[in-house]
């Protein structure tokens, strides 16, 4: 039976096989080793020592000091000091373009650099607590005089060199560990990702159309999806109360991906009703008191598209496009607004194209892509209903 221990520089949990004295952190590199039991001394007697405390004994002390671990994004909560009222701010991104594959995808990249940019400029999230997984290295000209006509000239894309910031499933997974790492009331988290989404047949019953919605990291034709059931565990589940977190997915089949108990159904007309999606065996899929949205591109039998169509410059998700389109239009006063707005600018893209939709933050996008018809419903989730024209949106 393998042992759970912690690693002992970012506190990674870490399968250590039988027998084994050490172990590697593939996420920081450092080295935790492991005392043999019959030889490590019992601890003093103390007042304060109790069962709880005597769990730890198989956790090393960190390693010594000459023993230095190169720096990793997901080793600690986003520096600082301890956070306000107002808690702290942390994302991770991921935009996955699946390079040199019959699976490639012209604007994931292009989505995750849009994100970065609205999280920062318009929500204030520092860019010490935001993560990239894009394969890329995106490298901001800081020399470039200040213009947002021409955000283009922002960024520049270099192939990433370290394999620890690339989109595969061990590294998502380790990212979404770290999102909701050291969670507290107040912080607010955002997890946006932009690549393939797909489905697979559900055999437990959990799923309202039989089938549970998966996202497809870089490697997935060789270590598989990842499917809602664990993102829902990983990032819904313990979320605390008073935290929040907001999850943008543009990729296909990503209604229910994080199956969250309810969907808000919402006509043309912009009249809603909100559908109970909890699983009929009763197993609880909201969260620990913590506060769960999840905009989607699309339906859990819809695809979502990936588009030159609305940017007319540059190929882009059409709904990250649509998100960032109604923050930037001044829609994003309430939760029924931001969706209202978005399914109106792919309505609008489905039937003529408007040159007009250009924005000033989708101005900073490099490359082309294919033009067709949007045919998606980008949707609403939540742990809990609420009423979507006078909840305040703010991430």
């Amino acid at each position: 039976m393998l042992m759970l221990v912690d690693c002992s520089n970012c506190r990674t949990p870490l399968q250590l096989p039988p027998g084994a004295q050490s172990i590697r952190c593939a996420i920081c590199q450092a080295i935790t080793r492991i005392a043999d039991p019959r030889s490590t001394p019992h601890p003093p007697p103390s007042s304060s020592y109790s069962a709880q405390s005597s769990s730890h004994n198989y956790h090393q002390p960190p390693p010594p000091s000459n023993a230095v671990a190169p720096p990793s994004p997901y080793n600690h909560a986003p520096p600082g000091p301890p956070p306000n009222a107002h808690g702290r701010k942390r994302a991770l991104i991921c935009g996955i373009s699946y390079r040199n594959s019959v699976n490639e995808l012209k604007g994931c990249i292009n989505d995750a650099k849009c994100m970065k940019f609205m999280l920062m400029n318009r929500f204030k999230f520092p860019e010490s607590s935001i993560v990239m997984l894009t394969g890329f290295t995106l490298i901001m000209n800081y020399n470039f005089p200040f213009d947002r006509e021409f955000l283009s000239e922002f960024f520049f894309a270099e192939e990433e060199a370290d394999p620890y910031k690339r989109p595969t499933k061990h590294n998502m997974r380790m990212a979404l560990y770290w999102l909701m790492q050291g969670c507290q009331p107040g912080d607010s988290l955002v997890f946006h990702f932009s690549g393939h989404g797909s489905q697979q047949r559900n055999y437990t019953g959990d799923e309202v159309d039989g089938y549970d919605e998966t996202l497809c990291p870089l490697d997935f034709e060789t270590q598989g999806m990842i499917v809602d059931d664990e993102i829902n565990a990983s990032i819904v589940k313990p979320l605390p109360r008073g935290a929040k977190l907001h999850a943008i997915i543009d990729a296909c089949h990503s209604g229910t991906v994080l199956d969250l108990p309810f969907l808000c159904r919402m006509d043309r007309y912009g009249k809603y009703v909100w559908e109970d999606h909890r699983p009929r065996s009763g197993t609880w899929k909201g969260t620990s008191g913590g506060e769960a949205v999840s905009f989607s591109g699309c339906d859990d039998h819809q695809t979502s598209a990936d588009t030159s169509a609305l940017s007319k410059i540059a190929s882009t998700g059409a709904m990250t496009y649509a998100f960032i389109q109604a923050i930037e239009r001044g829609h994003g006063a309430t939760y029924g607004n931001v969706l209202k707005a978005m399914r109106s600018t792919l309505r609008s893209a489905d039937s003529e194209i408007d040159g007009g939709l250009v924005t000033t933050l989708i101005g900073m996008l490099l490359t082309g892509g294919s033009v067709g018809g949007l045919r998606q419903e980008p949707q609403l989730t939540a742990n809990e209903p609420f009423d979507v024209y006078t909840k305040p949106f703010t991430l």
